[in-house]
Protein backbone atom coordinates (compact mmCIF):
# COMPACT_ATOMS: atom_id res chain seq x y z
CA UNK A 1 0.00 0.00 0.00
CA UNK A 2 0.97 3.67 -0.48
CA UNK A 3 -0.62 6.95 0.75
CA UNK A 4 0.53 10.35 0.38
CA UNK A 5 2.08 11.95 3.43
CA UNK A 6 1.58 15.67 3.73
CA UNK A 7 5.06 15.97 5.68
CA UNK A 8 6.87 14.07 3.51
CA UNK A 9 4.76 15.98 0.27
CA UNK A 10 4.79 12.34 -1.72
CA UNK A 11 3.25 9.21 -2.06
CA UNK A 12 5.07 6.51 0.24
CA UNK A 13 4.95 2.61 0.73
CA UNK A 14 3.42 1.60 3.96
CA UNK A 15 5.01 -0.15 6.53
CA UNK A 16 2.86 -0.28 10.10
CA UNK A 17 5.29 0.08 13.13
CA UNK A 18 4.23 -3.33 14.30
CA UNK A 19 3.65 -6.02 12.24
CA UNK A 20 -0.02 -7.13 11.23
CA UNK A 21 -1.19 -3.85 13.20
CA UNK A 22 -2.04 -0.37 12.26
CA UNK A 23 -2.76 2.16 14.55
CA UNK A 24 -4.20 5.57 13.52
CA UNK A 25 -5.83 8.85 15.13
CA UNK A 26 -8.16 11.03 13.74
CA UNK A 27 -8.99 14.28 14.88
CA UNK A 28 -12.54 14.33 15.52
CA UNK A 29 -15.33 17.25 16.43
CA UNK A 30 -14.97 19.94 18.67
CA UNK A 31 -18.46 19.52 19.56
CA UNK A 32 -20.04 23.64 19.15
CA UNK A 33 -22.89 22.30 16.85
CA UNK A 34 -24.15 19.45 15.37
CA UNK A 35 -22.16 18.23 11.80
CA UNK A 36 -23.06 19.67 8.65
CA UNK A 37 -21.54 17.17 5.69
CA UNK A 38 -18.34 19.21 5.48
CA UNK A 39 -17.37 17.85 9.31
CA UNK A 40 -18.46 14.45 8.43
CA UNK A 41 -16.88 13.86 4.80
CA UNK A 42 -13.82 12.94 7.11
CA UNK A 43 -15.56 10.38 8.94
CA UNK A 44 -16.27 8.94 5.80
CA UNK A 45 -12.86 8.81 4.08
CA UNK A 46 -11.12 7.43 7.13
CA UNK A 47 -13.76 4.81 7.71
CA UNK A 48 -12.61 3.54 3.94
CA UNK A 49 -9.65 3.88 4.66
CA UNK A 50 -9.68 1.52 8.07
CA UNK A 51 -12.22 -0.72 6.02
CA UNK A 52 -9.62 -1.47 3.52
CA UNK A 53 -6.60 -1.92 6.04
CA UNK A 54 -9.24 -4.78 7.48
CA UNK A 55 -9.89 -6.20 4.58
CA UNK A 56 -5.93 -6.75 4.18
CA UNK A 57 -6.00 -8.35 7.05
CA UNK A 58 -4.49 -5.66 9.82
CA UNK A 59 -5.54 -5.48 13.21
CA UNK A 60 -6.65 -1.26 13.40
CA UNK A 61 -6.91 0.81 16.42
CA UNK A 62 -8.66 3.79 15.69
CA UNK A 63 -8.35 6.53 18.32
CA UNK A 64 -11.10 9.19 16.94
CA UNK A 65 -11.34 12.30 19.77
CA UNK A 66 -13.78 14.52 20.88
CA UNK A 67 -13.13 18.20 21.96
CA UNK A 68 -15.39 18.97 24.36
CA UNK A 69 -14.11 21.87 25.82
CA UNK A 70 -13.10 25.22 23.13
CA UNK A 71 -13.54 28.64 23.35
CA UNK A 72 -16.08 28.13 20.41
CA UNK A 73 -18.40 25.82 22.65
CA UNK A 74 -18.23 28.30 25.88
CA UNK A 75 -19.10 31.25 23.56
CA UNK A 76 -22.19 29.14 22.53
CA UNK A 77 -23.16 28.19 26.18
CA UNK A 78 -22.77 31.93 27.24
CA UNK A 79 -25.03 32.79 24.20
CA UNK A 80 -28.05 30.16 25.72
CA UNK A 81 -27.30 30.80 29.16
CA UNK A 82 -26.69 27.03 29.66
CA UNK A 83 -23.75 25.31 30.90
CA UNK A 84 -21.02 24.56 28.53
CA UNK A 85 -21.12 21.00 28.85
CA UNK A 86 -24.97 20.53 28.18
CA UNK A 87 -23.61 22.47 24.62
CA UNK A 88 -20.68 19.52 24.34
CA UNK A 89 -22.94 16.96 25.47
CA UNK A 90 -26.11 17.12 22.73
CA UNK A 91 -23.70 17.86 19.90
CA UNK A 92 -21.57 14.75 20.48
CA UNK A 93 -24.69 12.96 20.17
CA UNK A 94 -25.17 14.39 17.09
CA UNK A 95 -22.09 13.51 15.96
CA UNK A 96 -22.58 9.92 17.01
CA UNK A 97 -25.96 9.80 15.30
CA UNK A 98 -24.66 11.46 12.09
CA UNK A 99 -21.13 9.11 11.97
CA UNK A 100 -23.34 5.70 12.88
CA UNK A 101 -26.55 6.53 10.19
CA UNK A 102 -24.01 7.12 7.22
CA UNK A 103 -22.55 3.80 8.20
CA UNK A 104 -19.00 4.46 9.81
CA UNK A 105 -17.91 1.86 11.94
CA UNK A 106 -17.88 2.79 15.57
CA UNK A 107 -13.77 3.86 16.68
CA UNK A 108 -11.67 1.27 18.63
CA UNK A 109 -11.70 4.18 21.90
CA UNK A 110 -13.07 7.85 21.45
CA UNK A 111 -11.48 9.91 24.03
CA UNK A 112 -12.64 13.38 25.22
CA UNK A 113 -10.70 16.00 25.98
CA UNK A 114 -11.88 17.05 29.60
CA UNK A 115 -11.20 13.42 30.45
CA UNK A 116 -7.28 13.64 30.14
CA UNK A 117 -6.01 16.39 32.07
CA UNK A 118 -3.51 14.34 34.12
CA UNK A 119 -1.80 13.51 30.85
CA UNK A 120 -2.09 16.71 29.44
CA UNK A 121 0.10 18.06 33.09
CA UNK A 122 2.63 15.51 32.55
CA UNK A 123 3.09 16.85 28.36
CA UNK A 124 3.72 20.18 29.65
CA UNK A 125 5.66 19.34 32.56
CA UNK A 126 8.02 17.41 30.29
CA UNK A 127 8.01 20.32 28.08
CA UNK A 128 8.68 22.71 30.40
CA UNK A 129 11.74 20.76 32.11
CA UNK A 130 13.35 20.23 28.41
CA UNK A 131 13.47 24.23 27.95
CA UNK A 132 10.52 23.99 25.02
CA UNK A 133 7.92 25.19 27.00
CA UNK A 134 6.97 28.29 29.64
CA UNK A 135 4.30 29.25 31.99
CA UNK A 136 3.60 32.94 31.98
CA UNK A 137 5.16 35.25 34.56
CA UNK A 138 1.96 37.17 35.26
CA UNK A 139 0.38 34.30 37.52
CA UNK A 140 -2.20 34.17 34.96
CA UNK A 141 -1.78 30.23 34.72
CA UNK A 142 -0.72 30.05 30.55
CA UNK A 143 1.52 28.10 29.58
CA UNK A 144 3.03 28.69 26.04
CA UNK A 145 4.92 26.45 23.52
CA UNK A 146 8.45 27.87 22.73
CA UNK A 147 8.17 27.89 19.11
CA UNK A 148 11.98 28.77 18.82
CA UNK A 149 12.86 26.39 20.73
CA UNK A 150 12.06 23.40 18.15
CA UNK A 151 14.04 24.24 14.67
CA UNK A 152 11.29 21.69 12.31
CA UNK A 153 8.45 23.60 13.31
CA UNK A 154 6.61 24.34 9.92
CA UNK A 155 7.77 21.33 8.46
CA UNK A 156 4.60 20.07 8.15
CA UNK A 157 2.85 23.28 6.29
CA UNK A 158 5.75 23.96 4.98
CA UNK A 159 6.40 27.42 6.18
CA UNK A 160 9.06 29.15 7.07
CA UNK A 161 8.95 30.65 10.81
CA UNK A 162 10.53 34.62 10.17
CA UNK A 163 7.27 34.64 7.43
CA UNK A 164 4.54 33.30 9.84
CA UNK A 165 1.79 35.85 11.97
CA UNK A 166 1.61 35.54 15.63
CA UNK A 167 -0.74 32.82 17.08
CA UNK A 168 -4.15 33.66 16.81
CA UNK A 169 -5.39 31.35 19.94
CA UNK A 170 -5.60 34.10 22.79
CA UNK A 171 -6.42 37.02 23.70
CA UNK A 172 -4.53 40.27 22.33
CA UNK A 173 -4.49 41.27 26.15
CA UNK A 174 -3.36 37.63 27.32
CA UNK A 175 -0.44 37.92 24.73
CA UNK A 176 1.41 40.30 26.77
CA UNK A 177 3.39 37.58 28.17
CA UNK A 178 4.86 35.48 25.35
CA UNK A 179 8.16 35.82 24.68
CA UNK A 180 6.81 35.40 20.61
CA UNK A 181 3.62 36.56 18.90
CA UNK A 182 4.33 33.19 17.69
CA UNK A 183 3.98 31.00 20.57
CA UNK A 184 1.13 28.80 21.44
CA UNK A 185 -1.44 28.42 24.12
CA UNK A 186 -0.54 25.15 25.76
CA UNK A 187 -2.96 26.01 29.08
CA UNK A 188 -5.12 28.94 29.31
CA UNK A 189 -5.52 30.29 32.53
CA UNK A 190 -8.89 30.82 34.36
CA UNK A 191 -11.62 33.57 34.05
CA UNK A 192 -14.28 34.12 35.76
CA UNK A 193 -17.34 32.10 34.96
CA UNK A 194 -15.47 29.54 32.75
CA UNK A 195 -14.82 25.83 33.43
CA UNK A 196 -11.08 25.00 35.07
CA UNK A 197 -8.70 23.00 36.38
CA UNK A 198 -5.89 22.58 38.40
CA UNK A 199 -1.96 22.79 37.45
CA UNK A 200 1.08 23.57 39.44
CA UNK A 201 1.05 26.94 37.15
CA UNK A 202 -2.71 27.76 37.73
CA UNK A 203 -6.21 26.75 37.11
CA UNK A 204 -7.17 26.73 33.92
CA UNK A 205 -7.90 25.10 30.54
CA UNK A 206 -6.56 22.86 28.05
CA UNK A 207 -5.01 24.77 24.64
CA UNK A 208 -6.75 22.87 21.25
CA UNK A 209 -3.28 21.57 20.20
CA UNK A 210 -2.60 19.85 23.48
CA UNK A 211 -5.43 17.71 23.90
CA UNK A 212 -4.80 15.66 20.46
CA UNK A 213 -1.06 14.74 21.67
CA UNK A 214 -1.93 13.85 25.12
CA UNK A 215 -4.91 11.32 23.67
CA UNK A 216 -3.34 10.20 20.93
CA UNK A 217 0.04 8.75 22.85
CA UNK A 218 -2.53 8.14 25.96
CA UNK A 219 -4.14 4.78 23.36
CA UNK A 220 -1.47 4.62 20.38
CA UNK A 221 1.75 5.18 22.17
CA UNK A 222 4.31 7.78 21.57
CA UNK A 223 4.96 6.50 18.11
CA UNK A 224 2.11 5.48 16.13
CA UNK A 225 1.23 4.83 12.07
CA UNK A 226 -1.16 7.59 10.82
CA UNK A 227 -2.73 10.48 12.07
CA UNK A 228 -5.79 12.34 9.75
CA UNK A 229 -7.89 14.99 9.82
CA UNK A 230 -9.20 17.27 7.32
CA UNK A 231 -6.68 19.63 5.20
CA UNK A 232 -7.83 22.68 7.19
CA UNK A 233 -6.00 21.05 10.51
CA UNK A 234 -2.41 21.32 8.75
CA UNK A 235 -1.90 24.67 10.24
CA UNK A 236 -1.87 25.39 12.83
CA UNK A 237 -3.60 22.44 14.42
CA UNK A 238 -0.82 19.53 13.24
CA UNK A 239 1.55 21.73 12.78
CA UNK A 240 1.64 21.86 16.76
CA UNK A 241 1.02 18.70 17.43
CA UNK A 242 4.14 17.84 16.22
CA UNK A 243 6.23 20.47 17.35
CA UNK A 244 5.00 19.51 21.11
CA UNK A 245 5.12 15.93 20.45
CA UNK A 246 8.36 15.62 19.16
CA UNK A 247 9.92 18.15 21.40
CA UNK A 248 8.89 16.40 24.73
CA UNK A 249 11.03 13.23 22.62
CA UNK A 250 7.48 11.48 21.35
CA UNK A 251 8.41 10.11 17.73
CA UNK A 252 4.20 10.69 17.09
CA UNK A 253 2.55 9.93 13.86
CA UNK A 254 4.93 8.35 10.81
CA UNK A 255 2.33 9.17 8.15
CA UNK A 256 0.19 12.44 8.32
CA UNK A 257 -3.18 11.41 5.34
CA UNK A 258 -4.91 14.57 5.35
CA UNK A 259 -8.95 14.55 2.79
CA UNK A 260 -9.63 17.01 1.08
CA UNK A 261 -12.39 20.23 1.96
CA UNK A 262 -15.92 19.70 0.97
CA UNK A 263 -17.42 23.57 -0.39
CA UNK A 264 -20.30 25.12 -1.35
CA UNK A 265 -20.11 27.88 -4.07
CA UNK A 266 -15.56 27.51 -3.63
CA UNK A 267 -16.12 28.45 0.15
CA UNK A 268 -15.27 26.28 2.57
CA UNK A 269 -18.42 25.17 4.28
CA UNK A 270 -18.95 26.56 7.68
CA UNK A 271 -21.80 27.89 10.27
CA UNK A 272 -20.82 31.24 10.09
CA UNK A 273 -20.99 31.25 6.28
CA UNK A 274 -24.69 29.98 6.31
CA UNK A 275 -24.26 27.40 3.96
CA UNK A 276 -23.92 24.59 6.27
CA UNK A 277 -25.62 21.51 5.24
CA UNK A 278 -26.59 19.52 8.40
CA UNK A 279 -26.82 15.65 8.25
CA UNK A 280 -30.59 15.05 9.51
CA UNK A 281 -31.42 17.77 6.30
CA UNK A 282 -29.50 15.57 3.98
CA UNK A 283 -30.88 12.09 4.42
CA UNK A 284 -34.33 13.98 4.00
CA UNK A 285 -33.28 14.75 0.67
CA UNK A 286 -31.59 11.26 -0.52
CA UNK A 287 -31.41 7.59 1.50
CA UNK A 288 -27.87 7.92 3.93
CA UNK A 289 -26.28 5.42 2.33
CA UNK A 290 -26.72 7.53 -1.42
CA UNK A 291 -25.60 10.31 0.81
CA UNK A 292 -22.55 8.05 1.86
CA UNK A 293 -21.71 7.62 -2.07
CA UNK A 294 -21.69 11.03 -2.50
CA UNK A 295 -19.17 11.79 0.31
CA UNK A 296 -17.15 9.02 -0.50
CA UNK A 297 -17.02 8.75 -3.90
CA UNK A 298 -13.85 11.28 -5.00
CA UNK A 299 -10.26 11.16 -3.98
CA UNK A 300 -10.14 11.51 -0.14
CA UNK A 301 -7.42 14.27 -1.02
CA UNK A 302 -9.50 16.00 -3.96
CA UNK A 303 -12.03 18.82 -3.13
CA UNK A 304 -15.86 18.43 -3.40
CA UNK A 305 -17.88 21.46 -3.68
CA UNK A 306 -21.54 20.89 -3.05
CA UNK A 307 -24.53 20.92 -5.05
CA UNK A 308 -28.11 19.72 -5.23
CA UNK A 309 -27.79 18.40 -8.36
CA UNK A 310 -24.40 16.35 -7.54
CA UNK A 311 -25.93 15.01 -5.10
CA UNK A 312 -28.90 13.42 -6.96
CA UNK A 313 -26.37 11.91 -9.61
CA UNK A 314 -24.46 10.08 -6.77
CA UNK A 315 -28.00 8.78 -5.58
CA UNK A 316 -28.61 7.31 -9.55
CA UNK A 317 -25.20 6.04 -9.32
CA UNK A 318 -25.53 3.92 -6.29
CA UNK A 319 -28.91 3.09 -7.31
CA UNK A 320 -27.87 1.43 -10.79
CA UNK A 321 -25.28 -0.64 -8.54
CA UNK A 322 -28.70 -1.48 -6.05
CA UNK A 323 -31.01 -2.06 -8.77
CA UNK A 324 -28.57 -4.91 -10.72
CA UNK A 325 -27.72 -6.64 -7.46
CA UNK A 326 -31.78 -6.79 -6.35
CA UNK A 327 -32.56 -8.09 -10.40
CA UNK A 328 -29.20 -10.84 -9.74
CA UNK A 329 -30.93 -11.79 -6.75
CA UNK A 330 -34.15 -12.88 -7.66
CA UNK A 331 -32.65 -14.27 -10.59
CA UNK A 332 -30.37 -16.14 -9.05
CA UNK A 333 -30.96 -16.57 -5.24
CA UNK A 334 -29.05 -15.29 -2.54
CA UNK A 335 -25.52 -14.16 -3.46
CA UNK A 336 -22.62 -14.22 -1.10
CA UNK A 337 -19.36 -11.86 -0.95
CA UNK A 338 -16.66 -13.65 -2.84
CA UNK A 339 -13.79 -14.35 -0.68
CA UNK A 340 -11.57 -11.43 -2.62
CA UNK A 341 -11.78 -8.63 -4.56
CA UNK A 342 -10.63 -8.20 -7.91
CA UNK A 343 -7.06 -7.79 -8.19
CA UNK A 344 -7.98 -4.30 -10.46
CA UNK A 345 -9.47 -3.16 -7.57
CA UNK A 346 -6.84 -4.19 -5.39
CA UNK A 347 -4.21 -2.16 -7.13
CA UNK A 348 -6.20 0.89 -7.38
CA UNK A 349 -7.17 0.97 -3.87
CA UNK A 350 -3.74 -0.18 -2.84
CA UNK A 351 -2.45 3.11 -4.53
CA UNK A 352 -3.33 6.02 -2.02
CA UNK A 353 -6.93 4.73 -1.68
CA UNK A 354 -8.25 5.30 -4.75
CA UNK A 355 -11.99 4.93 -4.63
CA UNK A 356 -12.95 7.04 -7.66
CA UNK A 357 -11.13 4.33 -9.36
CA UNK A 358 -12.64 1.49 -7.69
CA UNK A 359 -16.27 2.52 -8.20
CA UNK A 360 -15.67 2.90 -11.71
CA UNK A 361 -14.83 -0.72 -11.53
CA UNK A 362 -17.63 -1.69 -9.56
CA UNK A 363 -19.90 0.49 -11.47
CA UNK A 364 -18.47 -1.78 -14.46
CA UNK A 365 -19.31 -5.06 -12.93
CA UNK A 366 -23.02 -3.60 -13.09
CA UNK A 367 -23.03 -3.12 -16.72
CA UNK A 368 -21.36 -6.00 -17.36
CA UNK A 369 -23.74 -8.29 -14.87
CA UNK A 370 -26.99 -6.66 -16.45
CA UNK A 371 -26.04 -7.52 -19.73
CA UNK A 372 -25.33 -10.73 -18.63
CA UNK A 373 -29.24 -11.21 -16.61
CA UNK A 374 -30.11 -10.23 -20.25
CA UNK A 375 -28.60 -13.02 -21.46
CA UNK A 376 -29.44 -15.38 -19.11
CA UNK A 377 -26.19 -16.06 -18.60
CA UNK A 378 -26.89 -17.27 -13.86
CA UNK A 379 -23.14 -18.56 -13.63
CA UNK A 380 -21.74 -15.59 -14.35
CA UNK A 381 -24.68 -12.91 -12.54
CA UNK A 382 -23.37 -15.42 -9.69
CA UNK A 383 -20.03 -14.55 -10.20
CA UNK A 384 -20.58 -10.99 -10.65
CA UNK A 385 -22.79 -10.30 -7.97
CA UNK A 386 -20.49 -12.36 -5.14
CA UNK A 387 -17.45 -9.62 -6.55
CA UNK A 388 -19.64 -6.93 -6.26
CA UNK A 389 -20.67 -7.40 -2.57
CA UNK A 390 -16.79 -8.12 -1.81
CA UNK A 391 -16.13 -4.56 -3.23
CA UNK A 392 -19.34 -2.32 -1.89
CA UNK A 393 -18.28 -4.10 1.73
CA UNK A 394 -14.94 -2.34 1.46
CA UNK A 395 -16.42 0.75 0.69
CA UNK A 396 -19.06 0.60 3.23
CA UNK A 397 -21.63 0.63 0.43
CA UNK A 398 -23.31 -3.16 0.32
CA UNK A 399 -26.90 -2.48 -0.04
CA UNK A 400 -27.39 -6.12 0.57
CA UNK A 401 -25.71 -5.88 3.83
CA UNK A 402 -27.20 -5.56 7.24
CA UNK A 403 -26.58 -1.81 7.49
CA UNK A 404 -28.16 -0.92 4.52
CA UNK A 405 -31.15 -3.92 3.69
CA UNK A 406 -33.40 -1.72 5.02
CA UNK A 407 -34.42 -3.90 8.64
CA UNK A 408 -35.86 -0.76 10.38
CA UNK A 409 -38.33 -0.49 7.27
CA UNK A 410 -38.86 -4.65 6.99
CA UNK A 411 -42.63 -4.26 8.50
CA UNK A 412 -43.46 -0.91 6.32
CA UNK A 413 -41.53 -2.72 3.29
CA UNK A 414 -44.68 -5.95 3.73
CA UNK A 415 -47.51 -4.06 3.83
CA UNK A 416 -46.62 -2.20 1.01
CA UNK A 417 -45.30 -5.52 -0.66
CA UNK A 418 -48.74 -6.98 0.10
CA UNK A 419 -50.89 -4.09 -1.47
CA UNK A 420 -48.64 -4.09 -4.64
CA UNK A 421 -48.93 -7.65 -5.15
CA UNK A 422 -52.47 -7.16 -5.35
CA UNK A 423 -52.61 -4.05 -7.83
CA UNK A 424 -49.98 -6.01 -9.96
CA UNK A 425 -52.35 -9.31 -9.80
CA UNK A 426 -54.97 -7.12 -11.08
CA UNK A 427 -52.91 -5.71 -13.71
CA UNK A 428 -52.38 -8.99 -14.93
CA UNK A 429 -55.82 -9.93 -15.22
CA UNK A 430 -56.63 -6.98 -17.44
CA UNK A 431 -53.86 -7.75 -19.56
CA UNK A 432 -55.03 -11.08 -19.88
CA UNK A 433 -58.52 -10.65 -20.98
CA UNK A 434 -57.03 -7.82 -23.35
CA UNK A 435 -58.49 -4.37 -21.28
CA UNK A 436 -54.92 -2.70 -22.09
CA UNK A 437 -56.10 0.97 -20.72
CA UNK A 438 -57.11 -0.75 -17.28
CA UNK A 439 -53.73 -2.04 -17.08
CA UNK A 440 -52.35 1.21 -18.37
CA UNK A 441 -54.40 2.96 -15.73
CA UNK A 442 -52.81 0.33 -12.98
CA UNK A 443 -49.44 1.19 -13.74
CA UNK A 444 -49.88 4.90 -13.97
CA UNK A 445 -51.46 5.24 -10.94
CA UNK A 446 -49.06 2.80 -8.82
CA UNK A 447 -45.83 5.16 -10.52
CA UNK A 448 -47.77 8.24 -9.69
CA UNK A 449 -47.48 6.65 -6.03
CA UNK A 450 -43.62 6.57 -6.12
CA UNK A 451 -43.52 2.56 -7.44
CA UNK A 452 -41.97 2.06 -10.48
CA UNK A 453 -42.72 -1.60 -12.05
CA UNK A 454 -40.50 -3.38 -14.99
CA UNK A 455 -41.91 -6.31 -16.85
CA UNK A 456 -39.49 -9.05 -16.86
CA UNK A 457 -39.29 -12.36 -18.07
CA UNK A 458 -39.62 -13.73 -14.49
CA UNK A 459 -42.77 -11.39 -14.29
CA UNK A 460 -43.63 -7.72 -12.80
CA UNK A 461 -41.62 -7.14 -10.36
CA UNK A 462 -41.15 -3.06 -8.54
CA UNK A 463 -39.13 -0.92 -6.41
CA UNK A 464 -40.00 2.48 -4.55
CA UNK A 465 -38.82 5.53 -7.06
CA UNK A 466 -35.94 6.85 -4.97
CA UNK A 467 -35.07 10.93 -5.50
Amino acid sequence: MRFYDTRAREVRDFTPLHEGCVSLYLCGATVQAPPHIGHVRSGVNFDILRRWLLYKGYRVTLCRNVTDIDDKIINVAQAEGVPWWEVSERNQRAFDWSYDILGCLPPTVEPRATGHVPQMIELMRRLIDTGHAYAADDGSGDVYFDVRSFPEYGALSNQRLDQMRGAADTDTDTDRDKRDPRDFALWKGARPGEPSWATPWGRGRPGWHLECSAMATEYLGATFDIHGGGLDLVFPHHENEIAQSQAAGDGFARYWLHNGLLTMGGEKMSKSLGNSLLIPEMVRKVRPVELRYYLGQAHYRSVIDYSDEALREAAAAYQRIEGFLARATEVVGHIEPARRVPAEFEEVLDDDLGVSQALAIVHGHVREGNTALSEGRKERVAELGAELRTMLGVLGLDPLSEQWAGAEETGLREVVDALVTVALEQRQAARKRKDYAAADEIRDRLNAAGISVEDTPHGPRWELRRG
